[in-house]
């Protein structure tokens, strides 16, 4: 087999290796880390854009794992959406760790962020691949258990109680879920997602599996009301981890939730539950605004903004369970608006880390007038900003006017009053830190700020809150990307009435 047959074959199992492979080694010397961190998220690059190239051109694409397909092994499945998650958790944990590279200057005292760090990067891809509802608690695990270790890297008293916090909602989401798999696999004797997507029938059992898996996936998520522990695990987290947990980490539980009530669940399940998790979504579209509205700290403010963006994400279920012509659109912009939100929220958090690094604080009240003296980092929030509020031309925008179409075609119009309502109380949040930037300086103002912040931490901030904006006119790509073997119910097969 000629070599570039040969790499196109191993490639999903490659986006996980290099990764993986670059922990252990990064975790042999203090020195080793960022070198090392440096090369992989580059390598991952070219594989990740190889696979999506792959992906568009043959479709759904199934590989066995040592031969052994399901229902006895696991498969890695990989189409459309899966195709998309890696490409992004590629570019944007590129940009995180050439951000973290010059975030972290004690490198002794921070050096298990970068093992840890590549480990969750690993673990991100894996569970984007997983086609096997047990291995995708396996991945998830693995994701939750690094991510609360990084929460609690600073070893500062507020990161350890959140992070602590944080490790009891993400055990007991566990818990729930691996309680549904159980029943899942006593009811139908197998855990292939493909197999069960043929058998699960709305029985006791099934609602039962299904109920059971989706309270643990909103716990992980931090879909309202189970949010409480999100918001001080990403604002006391650094920068670089915050970044990461917004932008990618909520992603994966919220991608199994997809998988399952989407792509494995048939509408007769649970009628009623894709309206129930629109409500919840709308609900904390609202509440995350008006939240972010009164934080007094920048990282706080945009956690709050991650509870509210997670909002929109959840009025995908009853769009797409609307059926008709409105499920395309809305399976499309439910997606791309996850694209777009890890874009943007990534930047702002580590816009706001900028902030912090040059001022030792991220209040509000103190940064007036840092336009002037940090221009990148103030450029970047805006960008973001713009994102998050649904302005064109930016990939945020192209989202949400997919989901509004999606709304009005489908007849239900009142999750379109949702978008544009939560749009508004995005520009309140976003104009309020723009304001301070842009206004005029305190007293205090300029003597707290050192200058200590490396161009490529605003650089980076601003690479991707650009990238955001850009995805509105060059997004097609992805746009043609994500529709590639998606679920009967969105082609509008076996829709309800």
């Amino acid at each position: 087999m000629p070599l570039s047959e040969w790499v196109g074959a191993q490639l999903p199992a490659l986006v996980i290796l290099v990764p993986l492979t670059a922990a252990p080694v990064a975790f042999l010397g203090v020195r080793l880390g960022r070198p090392v961190a440096l090369v992989s998220a580059l390598m991952s690059q070219p594989l990740a854009i190889a696979l999506a190239l792959e992906v568009a051109r043959e479709g759904v694409l199934r590989y066995e794992i040592g031969g052994w397909g399901a229902p006895l092994g696991i498969d890695f499945v990989v189409d459309g959406l899966a195709a998309t998650m890696i490409l992004v958790t590629s570019v944007i944990g590129l940009l995180i760790t050439v951000y973290a590279s010059g975030y972290f200057t004690d490198q002794d005292r921070y050096r298990f962020f970068w093992p840890l760090w590549l480990f969750l990067w690993a673990s991100l891809h894996a569970l984007f691949l997983s086609g096997d509802a047990f291995n995708l608690y396996v991945c998830l695990e693995l994701v939750s258990m690094s991510a609360v270790a990084l929460v609690a890297l600073t070893a500062r008293r507020e990161a350890l109680v959140a992070a602590m916090r944080y490790m009891l909602a993400a055990i007991l989401g566990s818990l729930f879920y691996l309680l549904g798999v159980a029943l899942l696999y006593a009811a139908f004797g197998s855990l292939d997602m493909a197999t069960l997507r043929g058998a699960i029938r709305p029985d006791v059992t099934g609602q039962a599996a299904f109920a059971l898996m989706t309270v643990g996936l909103l716990l992980k998520t931090a879909l309202f009301p189970l949010h409480f522990w999100l918001p001080p695990a990403h604002a006391n987290a650094p920068s670089p981890v915050s970044a990461a947990l917004s932008a990618l980490v909520v992603k994966g539980s919220f991608y199994i939730l997809i998988r399952l009530w989407i792509d494995v669940g048939s509408p007769s399940v649970a009628p009623g539950t894709a309206h129930l998790l629109g409500v919840l979504g709308s609900v904390a579209i609202v509440w995350g605004s008006i939240q972010a509205l009164r934080q007094e700290r920048l990282k706080m403010l945009v956690a709050y903004s991650t509870v509210a963006q997670i909002g929109y994400l959840f009025l995908l279920f009853p769009l797409v369970r609307a059926g008709g012509v409105a499920a395309a659109d809305a399976w499309t912009g439910g997606v791309f608006h996850a694209v777009s939100h890890a874009l943007a929220k990534s930047a702002m958090f580590l816009a706001a880390g900028t902030v912090l690094a040059r001022l030792g604080h991220d209040r509000i009240e103190g940064v007036g007038g840092l336009s002037r003296r940090a221009p990148l980092t103030a450029m970047a929030f805006g960008l973001a900003g713009v994102t998050m509020m649904g302005l064109p031309p930016s990939g945020g925008f192209v989202a949400k006017w997919q989901m509004i179409s999606a709304s009005v075609l489908s007849g239900e119009w009142w999750w379109a009053v949702v978008i544009v309502a939560g749009g508004l109380l995005a520009a309140g949040y976003v104009f309020r830190v723009i304001g301070r930037f842009l206004g005029r300086e305190e007293a205090g103002d300029r003597e707290a700020d050192t200058g200590r912040s490396p161009r490529t931490m605003e650089w980076t901030a601003l690479a991707l809150a650009l990238g955001a904006l850009v995805l509105g006119v060059a997004g097609q790509p992805l746009l043609d990307l994500i529709p590639i073997g998606a679920p009967a119910l969105v082609a509008g097969i076996g829709v309800t009435p």
